[in-house]
């Protein structure tokens, strides 16, 4: 677009609902492509542009000063980019017809402002149950600087001896370790069978055994019946008939759309909740955007609309849509895939794409395959150990998903797969990303390769797998575990019950141990061993062998987190 165009656009006047992430990012876009343009930005709370994502890191004092979490003050923002900022001005209600917003001032006064293009960037709210005394004193949600402040706050004026933290998702778990850091003891309350929902159980049981390790009570499949004050304390009171004793609770229940502007101004809303929009983010009304939370749009391995709570594609959608409100439709949203990372106390965990429970649950055919790399080369001092999950289509090796979890480096090896995966690639093009390596950073053989590896050897049938539920749902007697460790790891009873030991260097001089006339389930501690077993023993006439995917590390992690639940 030349100069002559852009004066054109000098009249025209955008008006943006929400300051915080695709809000404020859309506002920064549309004034660098457009000196021109007028731009007010309507944001109902005191701030804007501040970083939500750090908001537990200050409660936990890892963050130090609150000034930190501010990107811009609504004047130094307004001074920078020429807007009009109006904090704590409420939109009320959005004629799309007359291209008007009627807006309530913080004195109660109210006023209508015309605009030429509209974008709703409201956020989400957190999900608050009606449950008897949930609005009692001490429990906290945790969405924006005010909840932030109010909690930190409680902090300094109350003996925080016991906290509680309803809910098992990122900021839940990121909540529990800071308020752990802040000198509480915590449990953690969540009704599904694991933490972090968007992730596997084999990933998440990692994450239980961590956080019981750090002196978490970890209390799953459990659910808040209601809250009780007594005696200057909160009783969490779960539906099994358990009390937990607490002086504060943070709900971390989940979060969901901020559509209620939009269902009165007549918007479509889609079939997940949140406010429907098209390619360009324009909603079902012209010349109106939404993006952000508040948004569905669909997932592109699936086509299906979903919801994403997340800043980068908030932050995406904001500058893709500037574009859009200043030239004219005429850049495409690619969709999210939903890749996201956290830190819980010393681990990293972080997910990209499509679980095998979602796969399952969308009845789409799917294998998996788990492996366990070091960080960096082996022989390099500090390498830690990382697992990666990986899901992809039995028949093809198209990438779904991946999941990771680690002490060191996940970040950057989940950042490479979403990359494959957003650009419909395979497991085999695992194999093709060229890594820098250096003894201090990667191995020879990066943790992505040896990945793409496994799960290509899986594809093309020359490792058929077993996983952890497919041995823990086994028949005993109709299947032969063969363990091929050595014998001084498994002197300490860390085996798979039923199990046969005979070690990898022994078994060419041992075949005769083994049955001929059952199916055979290799295993390792990590997967490499029962790989060369398997190909041992398929190479000299053994028809039904199989490898356990992961090996007996996987499948440790994964029954012990079940036991340890019953």
């Amino acid at each position: 677009m030349g100069f002559l165009e852009i004066k054109k656009l000098q009249n025209m006047k955008h008006i943006i609902i929400g300051g915080v992430a695709g809000g404020a990012t859309a506002a920064t876009r549309i004034r660098r492509i457009d000196e021109f343009a007028e731009i007010i930005i309507l944001e109902k709370g005191k701030y804007i542009s501040f970083a939500n994502c750090g908001l537990p890191y200050y409660i936990g004092g890892i963050i130090e000063d609150r000034d930190d979490l501010f990107l811009q003050t609504p004047e130094s923002f307004g001074k920078r980019f020429n807007a009009d900022v109006r904090v704590e001005n409420t939109v009320i209600a959005i004629n799309t017809t007359g291209k008007t917003v009627t807006i309530r001032r913080k004195d109660g006064s109210e006023y209508i402002e015309t605009y030429d293009k509209l974008l709703l960037s409201p956020g989400a709210s957190p999900v608050k149950p009606p449950l008897e005394g949930i609005d009692s004193e001490g429990i906290f949600t945790l969405r924006d600087i005010p909840d932030t402040d109010r909690i930190k706050n409680y902090l300094h004026t109350h003996k925080v001896q016991k906290a509680v933290v309803v809910g098992a998702g990122f900021i839940g778990l990121e909540m529990a370790e800071n308020l752990h850091h802040a000198g509480a003891e915590v449990s953690i309350v969540e009704m599904t069978n694991q933490v972090m929902a968007p992730v596997d159980f084999s990933i998440a049981a990692h994450v239980h055994q961590h956080l019981l390790k750090k002196g978490v009570n970890l209390y799953l499949e459990q659910t808040v019946e209601r809250f009780e004050q007594k005696d200057g304390k909160i009783n969490v009171c779960l539906k099994s008939g358990k009390i937990i004793l607490s002086d504060m609770v943070l709900l971390s229940i989940g979060v969901r759309p901020e559509t209620s502007l939009a269902k009165a101004a007549g918007l479509k809303i889609g079939e997940t909740g949140g406010i429907w929009v098209d390619e360009f983010l324009e909603t079902s009304a012209k010349e109106v955007y939404a993006v952000g939370d508040a948004i569905e749009f669909p997932h592109p391995l699936t086509g299906k609309p979903w919801l994403n709570y997340l800043a980068n594609p908030a932050n995406r959608q904001g500058r893709l849509v500037a574009d859009n409100m200043v030239k004219g439709n005429t850049e495409k949203y690619e969709g999210a895939i939903g890749t996201a990372i956290a830190k819980v106390f010393d681990l990293t965990v972080a997910t990209t794409g499509l679980a095998a429970k979602k796969l399952k649950q969308l009845n789409i055919p799917y294998q998996r395959s788990y492996t366990h790399s070091n960080s960096h080369a082996g022989y390099y001092p500090g390498g830690t150990q990382m697992t990666i999950k990986l899901t992809f289509d039995p028949e093809t090796g198209k990438l779904y998903g991946a999941q990771g979890i680690g002490y060191d480096g996940v970040d950057k090896r989940i950042d490479q797969i979403a990359l494959v995966i957003k650009s419909g690639g395979s497991v085999f093009d695992l194999m093709k990303v060229e890594h820098c390596y250096a003894p201090p950073f990667s191995s020879a053989k990066d943790p992505i390769a040896i990945a793409g590896y496994t799960a290509s050897n899986i594809v093309t049938g020359r490792m058929p797998v077993v996983h952890w539920r497919d041995i823990q749902n086994a028949n005993p007697g109709e299947i032969t575990i063969l363990d091929v460790r050595t014998e001084e790891e498994t002197a300490s009873g860390n085996v798979i019950p039923g199990s046969i030991n005979i070690p990898l260097d022994e078994l060419r001089e041992r075949l005769n141990e083994i049955p001929a006339n059952k199916p055979i389930y290799t295993y390792c501690a990590v997967g490499l061993r029962g790989y060369l077993t398997l190909q041992i023993l398929t190479q000299r006439g053994y028809t039904d062998v199989k490898n356990l995917s992961g090996g007996y590390k996987t499948y440790s992690i994964a029954i012990s987190s079940l036991l340890s639940q019953k």
